[in-house]
């Protein structure tokens, strides 16, 4: 529930897309495996020939360039449709930027989640209190934005802004992040509503309470 009010912010939507299949009755294999998501073979497909990143790269110019076809673009001098295509490139390197930098700010707040609050409260093994209940695989959600994170950092390190293939990298852990959300979005209502009992116990409200004190 702490990353569920702090760390996952604009996923909401997306997750309740996800829980709303669900309820339709979708019912997909719920094994995720992080650890494997990523083989050699799998990082060749990141790390394209420079002949792939030279047609790549001539693509996506192309889609930067003002359209010919626009009234206004047709009578642009050349100098000034190169300044357009400038700064629709930097535009999306500061796009993959924030991307970058949301993804570590919501793993930093998972990482701190599971050592201040889920950790303390599997030690003290407390009667009543089901943490796992309570947190349902927020472990494994930690895992996966990891590995999330270290592809597009692949994909983006020391590679040129027009040579950077971020799409690939979405659909390669595409199956892993939906996995992985799907079981975080089936047991979130129970979650929700494990937590609203506990805050109603006095000495397990108390609990909460102290491990809500040590993120602060």
């Amino acid at each position: 529930e702490c990353p569920g009010k702090e760390g996952v912010g604009g996923r909401r939507k997306n997750l309740a897309l996800l829980r709303k299949k669900l309820y339709m009755g979708e019912r997909r294999r719920t094994e995720p495996v992080v650890e494997n998501t990523t083989t050699a073979g799998d990082h060749s497909t990141l790390r394209r020939s420079q002949s792939d990143r030279t047609e790549y790269s001539q693509k996506l110019q192309e889609k930067m360039a003002p359209q010919t076809g626009s009234s206004t673009s047709a009578t642009l001098p050349e100098e000034d449709k190169e300044e357009v295509s400038k700064r629709m490139m930097a535009k999306r390197v500061k796009i993959i930027t924030e991307l970058m930098q949301t993804e570590k700010d919501y793993i930093s707040d998972l990482d701190l989640c599971i050592k201040e609050v889920i950790q303390p409260l599997r030690n003290k093994q407390i009667a009543r209190f089901d943490v796992d209940g309570l947190f349902s695989n927020i472990e494994l959600v930690h895992q996966v934005s990891a590995k999330l994170l270290s592809l597009l950092e692949e994909a983006t390190t020391d590679v040129e802004p027009s040579m950077q293939i971020i799409g690939e990298v979405f659909l390669q852990i595409k199956g892993p992040l939906e996995d992985t959300y799907k079981i975080y979005c089936y047991r979130h209502d129970d979650a929700h509503t494990m937590l609203e009992s506990y805050e109603k116990d006095e000495e397990l409200k108390q609990h909460l309470r102290h491990c809500v004190q040590s993120l602060k």
